[in-house]
């Protein structure tokens, strides 16, 4: 069946219009579009400690890509003719895959759920979702809320556990990995794919750089800066983890962030006031000590941080910014998932693109400078995934 029919069949105008938002009203109680929101937002916060206000803000951009995602299907499953003369039309003409196994991380698990989940369900795949097991209580809701929807039966499922649950997922009769989680697993779900004949999609570890040019407004770049390495306490793939900047403006830039992180609340999620959350487990706590310590012990200086939050109990860690960094250290070579910053210096573009180069994690970067003609010479020297210019994110 190709595009045009599939989408006159199961996946009609008519099927995507009663998809929106909407659905998450019919669930038990029939409760309002902002209590459902808010229960979500609460419980991401109570099962991954991020801050409530971080929470919400994180749903309500997810709402806007779902949306976006559902305007845009029809338009991005067109046929697209890449050759016509008088006699041969050549076109692409996009079909489904087949049954896809959606398997999320515990950092944003509604949020990988809307990427995963919704549009391989748009394009006519068949999903089973599998979500982290540090945060059930937020699966069990999106479950319940979609299941609530009566859509057609084997269309949307979920499963619960801990990695074995997955790797029984993915070894059953499926079409598609969609998986985003460590570099370790995601090269063991490759290489499965490979041996199934499959395809995967992968989102898998980032150590991404910044690189900081001598021209740039340090007070417009703080932010964005800050933001891109502490959101969500630090526990992002996509962060900012290595920030590399011109030696002329090294010490500015390094008591700017200091300031700047140590006005920042860390405590309670729950907390209104909150600014940072905790980590989501002991574990990731003794991880980051441990990558701390490690830097410490081979020279690293802690301007500031450096140890966990004395107000609060719990897996809590101050922003921490780093200074005297080499290459032998954990936290220059380790993806470190973890409110920590190593800050190194370079003197010259070639220096810079180097130090950025150097880690075995390609996921993203992000590069600051007026000078947008060498911000995008270096961006295609830079072998990341993605490459910012001035990121957008405040």
């Amino acid at each position: 069946m190709n595009s045009s029919a599939m989408l006159k069949s199961l996946w009609t105008k008519k099927f995507q219009k009663r998809c929106r938002w909407q659905i998450w009203q019919k669930s038990a109680g029939r409760k309002s579009e902002r209590k459902r929101e808010d229960e979500i937002a609460q419980l991401t916060t109570k099962e991954t400690g991020r801050a409530i206000t971080e929470s919400r803000a994180m749903i309500n951009g997810q709402l806007a890509k779902m949306k976006w995602f559902m305007d845009n299907v029809e338009f991005a499953l067109a046929d697209k003719i890449t050759y016509e003369d008088e006699e041969l039309v050549y076109k692409i003409v996009y079909e489904p895959i087949g049954v896809t196994a959606v398997i999320t991380p515990w950092n944003f698990p509604f949020g990988m759920f809307v990427w995963g989940t919704f549009p391989n369900l748009l394009v006519g795949n068949p999903v089973v979702f599998k979500i982290s097991e540090e945060c059930p209580l937020t699966g069990k809701l999106i479950e319940e809320v979609m299941l609530a929807y009566e859509l057609p039966q084997g269309v949307f499922s979920e499963v619960y556990g801990a990695g074995d649950i997955g790797w029984k997922l993915v070894n059953e009769k499926i079409d598609l990995i969609w998986f985003t989680g460590s570099t370790k697993i995601g090269q063991q779900l490759y290489k499965l794919a490979g041996e199934k004949f499959i395809k995967a999609i992968l989102e898998l570890g980032g150590s991404n750089p910044g690189v900081v040019f001598e021209d740039v407004d340090i007070p417009k770049i703080l932010g964005k800066i800050y933001n891109k390495r502490f959101k969500l306490c630090g526990q992002t793939c996509d962060a900012l983890k290595r920030l590399i900047v011109h030696c002329s403006i090294f010490d500015e830039l390094v008591e700017a962030l200091k300031k700047e992180m140590e006005a920042k609340i860390v405590g309670e999620g729950e907390n209104l006031e909150t600014e940072m959350g905790s980590l989501v487990a002991e574990r990731q706590l003794h991880l980051l000590e441990s990558q701390v310590e490690d830097a410490i012990c081979k020279g690293a200086k802690v301007f500031v941080g450096g140890r966990f939050a004395e107000n609060v109990k719990g897996a809590y860690y101050l922003p921490t910014l780093l200074t005297n960094v080499s290459k032998d250290m954990r936290v220059w070579n380790e993806e470190v998932f973890g409110p920590v910053l190593p800050i190194v210096f370079f003197e010259t573009e070639e220096e810079a693109i180097n130090l950025a180069n150097d880690t075995i994690y390609g996921l993203g970067s992000v590069i600051f400078s007026k000078d947008i003609e060498r911000a995008k010479r270096v961006a295609f020297k830079i072998d990341f995934g993605t490459v910012e210019i001035n990121s957008a994110i405040h």
